[in-house]
């Protein structure tokens, strides 16, 4: 069976950019201004408070790992907290370590963390399905991927950016699948966690180029279309249609920037009966017909 949560990892192509360690000694706070792309941080020594904005304050500890798909603003301190020091993610330096508060002894709190950028221009569809903030305790896995991530980042050595890009991709899919689907907010974790709504999201995933409907997505899920209707939609954040038209779009672009496949060949795959339905289709949605997409795909590659 499909394994969606695999494929939306695979299609975002994230690449590992920027980590380091990171310590706080006695009071301090930092507040990060928004930075929209995915960061990370691995807990490795001792407890610190990170208050995300539109977020309850969450306490960190020893082995905690969290993970923002989309970096929005944050607050990140000691429990005993001074006025935040405004910092900018995007100017924190080469140096393999940062360090806040007091400058000499030792550090109450030690981190290693940063953040990877996503190679897919259609990123933000994508992490839309994602939860907000993801906060996992107790994964021992999460902290030595982190760690496995930390080593390859430093050294300089033939091979180190595909194997970065393999880490990034297995520590993000471990980190989704360690969160509790039902304690997520609405989108593909908890449509997972769902075993009917999994059905027709793993069905949609497994063959997009299908004619579906809300009614035949129904019957796989075992429902009727109203009840399914309203489920889908309460559970996965959209209605039934809008995320196979969403992921149909995903698969196409994905298609068209790889090349070696003619277009009437990506209509077909993504379950449009005519090269010129299928155009007007990925005009709509992504603005530009998909010769036009394809052209400008290879442009910006090479």
């Amino acid at each position: 069976m499909s394994d969606p949560l695999s494929q939306v990892i695979e299609l975002l192509r994230p690449r590992a950019v920027f980590a380091k360690t990171i310590e706080g000694a006695g009071r301090w706070a930092v507040r990060y201004t928004e930075f929209g792309q995915p960061g990370f941080c691995a807990m490795l020594e001792g407890r610190c408070r990170l208050a995300v904005d539109g977020e309850a304050p969450r306490l960190l500890e020893t082995g905690d790992f969290v993970l923002l798909p989309a970096t929005p603003a944050f607050t990140l301190s000691s429990l005993d907290a001074p006025p935040p020091r405004v910092l900018d993610p995007r100017s924190a330096g080469d140096a393999p370590a940062l360090r806040h508060g007091r400058r000499d002894g030792p550090p109450d709190v030690r981190q290693f963390g940063g953040y990877f950028a996503f190679a897919a221009p259609d990123a933000a569809l994508l992490v839309s399905l994602l939860p907000r903030v993801i906060h996992v305790r107790g994964v021992p896995r999460l902290a030595e991927l982190v760690r496995l991530l930390g080593d390859e980042a430093a050294r300089d050595a033939v091979g180190r950016t595909p194997i970065l890009e393999r880490l990034v991709e297995i520590l993000l899919i471990e980190a989704l699948r360690a969160v509790p689907g039902a304690a997520a907010g609405p989108g593909l974790l908890r449509g997972l966690a769902d075993p009917r709504i999994a059905v027709a999201l793993r069905r949609i995933h497994a063959d997009a180029g299908r004619a579906w409907t809300a009614a035949a997505l129904a019957r796989e899920a075992g429902m009727s279309r109203s009840a399914f209707f309203e489920r889908f939609t309460r559970t996965v954040g959209v209605r039934p249609m809008e995320y196979l038209l969403a992921w149909r779009m995903a698969v196409a672009k994905d298609l068209l920037r790889g090349g070696g496949i003619r277009i009437d060949d990506v209509a077909r795959r993504t379950g449009y009966g005519s090269p010129a339905t299928f155009s007007t289709a990925f005009s709509r949605h992504v603005g530009a017909p998909p010769g036009r997409f394809r052209r400008a795909a290879r442009a910006a590659a090479r």
